[in-house]
């Protein structure tokens, strides 16, 4: 699979689906799937139980394909490159004409 250009707590847009153009915090991963805070969020109906005397509908945040999101830097979404520089991968973006520094990955 690669490096991941994102990390949990990375804020992010969605640029496609019900929720596009929102944005949230990464909050876990599953494969190529990962959950946003406050993202696809559904309803779950909970029957009672001996801990939970009353039935509840709860809203739980469902997954986004990583294929759906993009990093939201200053306010807007960016697009993440990499290069190498100095023996590490480094990740970037443009801002205009100038290269912002993201972060370096591990090799």
């Amino acid at each position: 699979m690669g490096t991941r250009r994102f990390r949990p707590n990375d804020e992010v847009m969605v640029i496609a689906g019900n929720d596009r153009g929102r944005s949230g915090k990464i909050l876990s991963f599953k494969g190529e799937r990962v959950i946003v805070e406050g993202i696809n969020v559904r309803k779950k109906h909970m029957k009672p139980t001996q801990q939970n005397q009353k039935g509840e509908i709860i809203d739980i945040e469902c997954s986004v394909h990583i294929s759906n999101i993009k990093p939201f830097v200053d306010g807007k979404a960016v697009k993440i490159r990499a290069r190498f520089s100095e023996g590490k991968k480094e990740l970037y973006y443009k801002d205009g004409e100038k290269e912002i520094s993201h972060r370096f990955v591990r090799k």
